[in-house]
């Protein structure tokens, strides 16, 4: 396996390539370059059409693994995930794999579009899968060790919809937006460049298998051990996960909001753990061999915002509310 110094070359060419089909997204891929390489699953936020599938097609393409995808729906089963049953040519049931198991072991991103359209009983499978990468069935366990799970929410329509318990949210280490870019020039490509009219060719532009995704579990696990957390880094971390926890105590102030009140759970262990593997793998792609509290900063909307769950009173603000606690905390809390 090659060097970590060859990796990080690797991972620039993994992220020009995708930035060269999905432009003015440039913050997005790398926070999705980040999980992938914190070995964490992805929820993507944004609208229609802002090229949510495009990218996680190429991702796929660049890791040169298979790739699945389920669309949400009311009658969607866990089962369909796992088998599609029909009649075989002499009457008899068959069962052949479903979209989990197609590939065997080898699936490598696998998309769920518009996840809260399936059924709770779909969720509570999809959390297994990410969870342990494993799921029964044919009466056998079956391993999925390079699995890395996308998905995204339909956020216009309410009617036959499912929202996401907090459980599943907290299961994904990123949750992070996809905008329409705001740069006229990149707006003006978007719509008259005819290159960008024809997702399969544009993909299909991407080399394929730059990082193997066989081997970013070994070397998410190298990053994790290179990159050290100072004793002062630590402290930062952990007055920033009490001040998440209660933002009354640490001094935290918002206007019109009752501060021991806001916070209704959230920012568990593993919600911290993850936020420090994100953090060591942003110090990483930056050359350093320790944390710095600018790095824990870097990924903080993306790892944590989706992980502060509010009292029901203030939940209808939750989005400007979570904003205003981080940067209150940034601001607040002294940083080493």
């Amino acid at each position: 396996m090659p060097a970590l110094e060859d990796w990080r070359a690797r991972v620039a060419v993994f992220e020009a390539e995708i930035g060269r089909a999905v432009i003015g997204q440039a913050r997005v891929i790398r926070m999705m370059t980040i999980a992938i390489l914190a070995r964490g699953h992805v929820l993507l936020e944004g609208d229609v059409g802002v090229g949510k599938t495009t990218l996680l097609r190429c991702i796929a393409r660049a890791l040169g693994g298979p790739y699945e995808r389920v669309e949400g729906t009311i009658d969607l089963m866990p089962a369909d995930l796992i088998y599609h049953a029909f009649l075989g040519e002499d009457g008899r049931p068959r069962l052949n794999p479903g979209p989990v198991l197609r590939h065997g072991g080898d699936l490598a991103v696998f998309f769920f579009n518009e996840i809260n359209r399936a059924r709770p009983q779909v969720h509570a499978l999809l959390l297994r899968l990410m969870a342990e990468r494993s799921v029964s069935a044919f009466n056998r366990e079956h391993s999925l060790p390079h699995l890395l799970v996308f998905a995204d929410r339909n956020q216009l329509e309410r009617e036959e919809t499912f929202e996401l318990p907090a459980a599943a949210r907290d299961r994904f280490m990123m949750e992070i937006a996809v905008r329409t870019p705001e740069d006229p020039e990149i707006g003006r490509q978007l719509l008259f460049d005819t290159r960008y009219h024809d997702a399969d060719v544009l993909i299909a532009t991407v080399s394929p298998g730059i990082l193997d995704y066989r081997v970013l579990g070994e070397l998410g696990r190298m990053i994790q051990a290179s990159i050290v957390a100072s004793p002062h880094l630590q402290a930062y971390v952990l007055r920033i996960w009490a001040a998440l926890r209660d933002p009354a105590a640490a001094g935290l102030r918002i206007e019109g909001v009752d501060m021991a009140r806001l916070v209704q759970g959230g920012a568990s262990p593993r919600g911290m753990s993850t936020l420090v593997r994100a953090a060591r793998v942003h110090a990483w792609l930056a050359g350093r061999v320790c944390v710095l509290p600018e790095d824990v900063r870097a990924v903080f909307p993306e790892a944590m915002s989706h992980r502060i769950f509010l009292a029901s009173i203030y939940e209808n603000r939750a989005p400007e509310l979570v904003a205003q606690l981080c940067r209150q905390i940034f601001d607040r809390v002294p940083a080493p």
